[in-house]
């Protein structure tokens, strides 16, 4: 239960720092946080599910595989390109990075990750 809980923290933790880079206009590094946040928390709720970790990065994958919602599954398509594409300037396209497409997707993020810490 303590891994549980530390994957839990640390999706917590990157949700703040997703936030934190918004506000400073750092939408790219926002996406990415937002990527890493919701893998840490479906990672707390698959081990809490399945007592053990599974090693992928795939939030559909993962989403799918705990039968969440339909709604968060669609936050998890929306937000899983961005594990590669906000780090790696081949596949980065600034447009992709809005102030107001990053908003709706920590919003959304929010909700899923206090959706997994009451399912926990």
């Amino acid at each position: 239960m303590d891994e549980v809980k530390a994957w839990l923290k640390k999706a917590k933790r990157d949700l703040e720092a997703a936030k934190s880079n918004f506000q400073q206009g750092f939408y790219d590094i926002s996406a990415f946080l937002l990527q890493q946040a919701l893998e840490k928390a479906l990672k707390a709720l698959y081990t809490k599910k399945f007592k053990q970790l599974i090693k992928t990065h795939n939030l559909i994958f993962l989403a799918k595989k705990l039968n969440l919602p339909t709604k968060f599954i669609t936050t998890s398509r929306k937000v899983n390109p961005f594990y590669i594409e906000s780090r790696y300037p081949p596949l980065f396209v600034a447009e992709r990075y809005t102030k107001t497409k990053i908003s709706k997707l920590i919003e959304e993020a929010e909700v899923m990750v206090k959706w997994i810490e009451e399912n926990l």
